[in-house]
């Protein structure tokens, strides 16, 4: 996959993936906390490849600074921070609630 080779961010969102899913297994007393944990962690990385097929789909239409352009990609970058911050909730609910 060309994402994993050319974009950090997915890498290392991939790598705490790979990292969550045994930690939710373990940590999760039900099935239904195991699944919300893998699923945030999932939907990080869906948003994560959106945010880049909308970054790549701006690049490809130009380089040159528009304020369009920008707001496509800031708005993608805070998909993804906002997906983060969901896997922090879910998270903190269900091991909080233990």
């Amino acid at each position: 996959m060309t994402t994993v080779r050319d974009e950090a961010a997915f890498r290392q969102e991939l790598f705490f993936f790979i990292i969550g899913i045994p930690l939710a297994v373990w940590l999760g007393q039900t099935d239904i906390e195991i699944i919300l944990m893998i699923g945030s962690l999932v939907l990080v990385l869906i948003v994560e490849l959106i945010n880049t097929a909308i970054e790549a789909a701006i690049d490809r239409i130009g380089l040159e600074k528009h304020a369009l352009s920008k707001k496509a990609k800031d708005s993608g970058s805070t998909a993804v921070m906002l997906s983060i911050f969901n896997v922090f909730f879910i998270w903190g609910v269900i091991l909080y609630s233990h």
